[in-house]
C-alpha cells in the first residue's frame, strides 16, 4: 500500500472524492494551500522528495515544505499515518492524502524506451523492443516540483471581483 492510502476498492470513491474536495475548497485547504504556494516558491531549489515528509538528505515533500514554513518538528512523525500528520498540519485527512497521491503516484518514475534488436529473431518475434528505464531522481525531482506547485495552483479558489 502507498503512504496515501489509496487502494483499487473503487466502493467509497464518490464518497471519498467528495471529501477531497470539501477539504481542498473549505477555509482551512485554502489557507494551507497559500502557505504551500508560497513555501515552494520561497524554495530555493526546486526540486520535491517522495515517500517521505523530510528525507536524511533535508529534502522535503510536499508537505514537509509545508511542515518547514511552519516551523513543525516532523521528526517524530510517521510520513504514512495520515491521520496524524493531518492533526499536527491542522489539515483534513483526505486533503493530507491527496496531496501524498499527488505527489508520491502520480509522476512516473520510469520510462519506456525503444530498442532495435539486432541478431538472429524467430519470425514471429519483434525486431524492436521497448525496455523500461529508471528516471534518476535528479530528473524526477525538479518535475515533481513543478508538477506539485500546478496543483496547488489549479486548487487554489480565485477570488470573484
Amino acid at each position: 500500500m502507498s503512504r496515501s492510502g489509496y487502494s483499487d476498492d473503487y466502493d467509497w470513491l464518490n464518497l471519498w472524492r467528495g471529501a477531497v474536495e470539501r477539504s481542498i475548497r473549505g477555509k482551512r485547504g485554502q489557507t494551507a494551500l497559500q502557505e504551500l504556494a508560497a513555501a515552494l516558491d520561497a524554495m530555493t531549489e526546486k526540486t520535491l522528495a517522495a515517500e517521505s515528509l523530510v528525507t536524511e538528505d533535508g529534502e522535503f515533500c510536499t508537505l514537509g515544505v509545508l511542515g518547514q514554513a511552519r516551523g513543525l518538528n516532523m521528526k517524530p512523525l510517521d510520513p504514512e499515518d495520515w491521520d496524524a500528520v493531518a492533526k499536527a498540519f491542522n489539515m483534513a485527512p483526505a486533503m493530507v492524502r491527496e496531496i501524498v497521491y499527488e505527489n508520491d503516484e502520480v509522476l512516473d518514475d520510469y520510462k519506456w524506451v525503444d530498442v532495435e534488436i539486432y541478431g538472429p529473431v524467430r519470425p514471429y518475434e519483434r525486431h524492436i523492443r521497448s525496455v523500461r528505464i529508471a528516471i534518476p531522481e535528479e530528473v524526477l525531482g525538479p518535475q515533481r516540483w513543478q508538477r506539485m506547485r500546478q496543483w496547488v495552483e489549479s486548487n487554489l479558489v480565485k477570488e470573484a471581483k
